[in-house]
C-alpha cells in the first residue's frame, strides 16, 4: 500500500490535501518518458519553446488567486501577501524565457583564416528540480523555465508542505501544449527521492533547501560525474551607517526580518547599527514591529501569520530563550500578541539587542521572526561581523553614499550586495551565495551556464 503524503496547514491544525506518494515504479515511468521526450524537446526550435512556456506561464498566473489561497493554507503565509508571490513568479519566469537567446546564442571567436569556430550550449538533458516550501513558486521557477527554455526536461519533486504547486505547475503546462514527458512531477518520500537523484538519467539536480539536504544531495552523486545548483541556508545581515535615511532603513529591515515569519533563506537575521544612530533606530524599529498583527492568515488585516509547524516555532522559542538567558535583551512583550501561544506555530515577532556572535541567534540560521540588533563603531567593524558567518547569500548596507556601499560590498563575502533595500531577487541579476550558502548560480544569463554544457566546434574549411 501507497505511503500517504498529509499536508497538515499551519492555519490550524488540519490536514489540509492528502496525496499518494510514489515509489520506484513511479519514478521510473517519469524518467522513461522523460528520456523519450527529450530528443524531440531538444530539437524544438527556440522560438516554439519560447511560445510554449509563455503560455504556461499566463495559464498559471490566470489562477492566481485560487493559488494564493492554496499558498495560505499549505503554509501559513498571510492572504494580503501570498499574491506577491505569483507577481514575482510571473516576473522570474517571463524574464528568463525573453532572456533565453542571449543566454543561448552561439560563441563566435574571432575570425580566423581558413577556419570557422563557435561554441553552442547544449541542453544537459534530465534535470530534476528538488523544490521547498517557504517561497515554493519563486524558489522553483528559478529552475523549472530556464530548464525547459534551454531544451531540457525537467521532473519537479516539491515538498510535502505544498504539493498543490508541483500539480498546478503540471496543469499549467498542459493546458499550454507541452509535449507529454517534457515536464513531469513527482510527489516522493525521501528515500525515494535520494534514489531519483542517483538514476543515471538525471544530468542535473536543482535543490533549494537546508545545509544538510545540501550536503545529502552531493553525496548522493558522489559516484557519477553530473552538477548540482544548490541553494541553502543564510544568517543575512544589515549594515546601517550613520548616514542612512533611517526611517527607510527601518521599513526595509524590519520588514526584512519579519516577512514570511522570517522563514526566508535571503531575510534579514542580524541588524548592525552605527553608534550615531543605533539607540533612534532601535526605538523606530520596535515602535514598527509592534504594530504588526499576528494572527489568522486568512483574514485580510493580518500582516504576521504562524510558522509552517509547531516544531519551528519552538526552534526560534528555544534560540531567543537561549540568547535571553545568556545576556540579550528581548524589546517586545509578547502580550501585545495573543495569538501567540507556546505549542502552536503562532509566534510573536522578536527584536532582541545585547547580542553578539558567542550566541546562536547571531550565528545559526533562525528562519524565524527574530532578528538581533548589535551597535558597531563603523565600516570595518561592520565587515568584520558581517563576515563573521558561515553563510553568505545576501547583505544589504543603508547608505546615501553609494560609492561606500561599493567598497564595502567588495570587502563582503555575499552573493548579492544591497543597497538601501533587501530580500528580493532582480531577475536580471544573478542569484548565488559562497559557503554554506551553496553552489551554483540562477536566474539572469548566467542562470543558463549551469543548466547547458558547452560544445565547441572547430571546422577546417575547404581550400
Amino acid at each position: 500500500m501507497a505511503e500517504i503524503l498529509r499536508t497538515i496547514s499551519p492555519v490550524d491544525g488540519r490536514v489540509y490535501c492528502e496525496r499518494g506518494l510514489g515509489g520506484s515504479a513511479d519514478i521510473e515511468r517519469a524518467f522513461a518518458a522523460a528520456a523519450k521526450a527529450a530528443p524531440d524537446w531538444r530539437a524544438t526550435p527556440l522560438q516554439r519553446r519560447q511560445e510554449l512556456l509563455s503560455r504556461a506561464v499566463a495559464a498559471l498566473v490566470a489562477k492566481k488567486d485560487a493559488v494564493a489561497e492554496e499558498l495560505t493554507w499549505q503554509m501559513g503565509r498571510p492572504i494580503a501577501q501570498s499574491p506577491g508571490e505569483m507577481r514575482g513568479f510571473e516576473e522570474r519566469a517571463r524574464f528568463m524565457i525573453a532572456a533565453a537567446p542571449a543566454a543561448l546564442a552561439d560563441i563566435v571567436p574571432a575570425e580566423k583564416a581558413g577556419f570557422r569556430r563557435w561554441i553552442r550550449r547544449d541542453p544537459l538533458g534530465l534535470v530534476l528540480v528538488v523544490a521547498p516550501w517557504n517561497y515554493p513558486y519563486l524558489t522553483s521557477v528559478n529552475a523549472v523555465i530556464p530548464a525547459l527554455a534551454a531544451g531540457n526536461v525537467v521532473v519537479l519533486k516539491h515538498s510535502h508542505q505544498t504539493p498543490l504547486v508541483a500539480e498546478r505547475y503540471a496543469e499549467a503546462m498542459a493546458e499550454a501544449g507541452l509535449p507529454a514527458g517534457v515536464f513531469q512531477h513527482l510527489h516522493l518520500s525521501h528515500a525515494d527521492t535520494e534514489r531519483a537523484i542517483r538514476d543515471d538519467r538525471v544530468a542535473f539536480v536543482c535543490f533549494t533547501g537546508s545545509v544538510a539536504g545540501g550536503a545529502a544531495v552531493q553525496r548522493a552523486l558522489a559516484d557519477r560525474f553530473v552538477g548540482a545548483g544548490l541553494e541553502l541556508g543564510g544568517k543575512d545581515p544589515g549594515y546601517v551607517r550613520a548616514d542612512a535615511d533611517l526611517d527607510q532603513a527601518v521599513d526595509t529591515l524590519v520588514d526584512g526580518a519579519f516577512f514570511n515569519s522570517g522563514q526566508s533563506c535571503c531575510g534579514i537575521e542580524r541588524i548592525y547599527v552605527h553608534a550615531d544612530v543605533h539607540d533612534r533606530f532601535v526605538e523606530a524599529a520596535v515602535a514598527l514591529t509592534e504594530k504588526y498583527v499576528l494572527g489568522d492568515p486568512t483574514r485580510p488585516e493580518t500582516n504576521l501569520g504562524p510558522m509552517v509547524r509547531t516544531a519551528a516555532a519552538e526552534f526560534v522559542r528555544a534560540q531567543t530563550a537561549e540568547a535571553v538567558a545568556q545576556g540579550a535583551r528581548a524589546l517586545i512583550d509578547a502580550k501585545r500578541f495573543p495569538a501567540d501561544r507556546a505549542g502552536t506555530p503562532y509566534l510573536a515577532p522578536q527584536i532582541l539587542t545585547g547580542v553578539d556572535h558567542s550566541m546562536r541567534v547571531m550565528t545559526e540560521e533562525t528562519f524565524g521572526p527574530v532578528v538581533g540588533i548589535m551597535k558597531v563603531a563603523g565600516d570595518d567593524e561592520a565587515v568584520r561581523l558581517m563576515n563573521d558567518s558561515a553563510y553568505g547569500l545576501t547583505a544589504a548596507i543603508f547608505t546615501r553614499d553609494a560609492e561606500a556601499a561599493a567598497a564595502i560590498g567588495g570587502r563582503i563575502e555575499t552573493g548579492t550586495v544591497f543597497m538601501n533595500r533587501c530580500d528580493y531577487l532582480d531577475p536580471a541579476l544573478a542569484w548565488t551565495g559562497v559557503k554554506n550558502s551553496g553552489r551554483g548560480c540562477t536566474l539572469s544569463l548566467c542562470g543558463y551556464e549551469q543548466l547547458t554544457r558547452p560544445k565547441s566546434y572547430h571546422f577546417r574549411l575547404p581550400a
